[in-house]
């Protein structure tokens, strides 16, 4: 396919997002399959094209003053990949499967009008509703914020420490180009550009052997932060695919119990080849039946019960832009009660002196710190943990961090504009 053709299959993708209501995923694929004829360079491309149109869909609406699925993707190709104008002329020239020609009111909006001075849920592309609740966590810096969330992420990979150092990892992947994470000491990053294809990391040698996995840099500090010991009791209740237990348990050094699960076993189904391949030998899969508690026998017993909260994933944006346009003000609230529930789960697994770990991957507060508050006002044998004592874990970079990331009296908030990770908030809670 043609650069041009590629611009109209995406126009033509994102008209079947928008009438369906369907996740942009899902279109992608049944794209690909009813059009056998595109490569996989293909599909590629115009995937990136239509994620680009999803992360700057009010900003590109606006300025070409028009919110059409054809206009959205001239105002991004603008906005987000930075052509002139006579390169999206050559593109949408009205030849065979190209775009048709830009009108006199297209060329004058791209040549005249920017983003800039427009509200802040226009700048930063975010839906309307969700302004008090950004402004609540960033205040003016809130559309600069949603702006970098809605850029693409880099991939971050996390070296497991059971098989292998970052430094050998660093080696075997020269070819990939990555460079180590700004703070966390296993971590490595591969950065992507705007039109860039992700590499098959499943295919390396080293993600077969288990030296390697997928996870974003936000999410290893998460996990650093819960500071699992070798020779403790460690639950991960919110376990879902594992990518948290196997950063547990390589903290662990295969010494102590970790027990992961999950209320949706469905979300459980890859963590056991994924133990497998990592080399983790002390972790033990619990998955419910029925109404049953797969964690009856644990009272008072557990050193550390981490809870990767399940959230709205505002804090995600960057992987997944179309999940804030389909967000509604409902969601947040049944997040709330799921994550208040999963709370009262835990308080009495944790015996005295030990702690949870709280996790979202979100910014909103409600779910972060009036969250933490209000678990502790309801179990007062709890007490936070100063954020400045958790990011010991950090060593050197401890201070570096503070000053990076937001902090207040209940956690650490990590955003992609600050710490250039995913949106991720973090508090540890301890029993007295």
């Amino acid at each position: 396919m043609t650069p041009a053709a590629r611009l109209s299959a995406a126009i033509e993708l994102i008209d079947t997002i928008e009438a369906q209501r369907a996740p942009a995923a899902k279109a992608l694929k049944d794209w690909g399959t009813s059009h056998r004829f595109a490569g996989s360079g293909d599909r590629a491309a115009i995937a990136g094209l239509v994620w680009d149109v999803l992360r700057r869909r009010a900003s590109s609406a606006y300025v070409m003053e028009d919110d059409s699925p054809r206009a959205r993707l001239l105002g991004m190709l603008k906005l987000e990949r930075g052509l002139d104008i006579p390169t999206i002329e050559a593109l949408c020239d009205g030849s065979r499967f190209a775009p048709a020609p830009l009108t006199e009111a297209e060329r004058s909006a791209l040549a005249s009008r920017t983003a800039e001075g427009a509200p802040a849920p226009i700048a930063g592309d975010y839906p309307e509703w969700l302004d008090p609740y950004l402004t609540a966590v960033f205040g003016e810096d809130r559309a600069a914020e949603a702006a970098a969330m809605a850029s693409r992420a880099p991939l971050d990979l996390r070296v497991n420490t059971l098989k292998a150092g970052r430094d050998k990892v660093l080696k075997s992947l020269g070819h990939l180009r990555p460079s180590p994470t700004p703070w966390s000491p296993i971590g490595l990053r591969i950065a992507l550009g705007a039109d860039a294809r992700n590499p098959g990391i499943h295919a390396e040698e080293d993600f077969i052997k288990g030296n390697i996995e997928v996870q974003d840099e936000g999410s290893q500090l998460a996990a650093m932060f819960a500071a699992a010991r070798p020779g403790e009791q460690v639950i991960d209740l919110c376990a879902g695919a594992g990518g948290k237990t196997l950063a547990l348990a390589a903290q662990m050094q295969g010494k102590g119990r970790l027990i992961a699960t999950d209320q949706d076993k469905r979300q459980l189904a890859p963590i056991h080849e994924r133990l497998s391949r990592a080399g983790v030998h002390n972790a033990e899969v619990r998955s419910p039946k029925g109404e049953e508690e797969p964690l009856a026998d644990i009272k008072a017993s557990a050193d550390l019960v981490v809870i990767d909260a399940p959230c709205t994933g505002t804090g995600t944006w960057r992987r997944n832009p179309d999940a804030k346009w389909r967000m509604r003000p409902g969601a947040l609230e049944i997040r709330l009660k799921d994550q208040a529930e999963v709370l009262e789960r835990a308080a009495p697994m944790v015996k005295p002196g030990g702690r949870i770990a709280y996790i979202t991957c979100s910014v909103l507060t409600p779910e972060n710190g009036e969250q933490v508050r209000g678990f502790v006002e309801r179990h007062p044998e709890f007490s936070i943990v100063p954020p400045e004592q958790s990011a010991g874990v950090l060593w050197d970079k401890a201070e570096d961090f503070a000053d990076a990331a937001l902090q207040s009296p209940e956690g650490w908030l990590m955003t992609p504009r600050r710490t250039g990770t995913d949106g991720f908030f973090v508090a540890i809670l301890k029993k007295k």
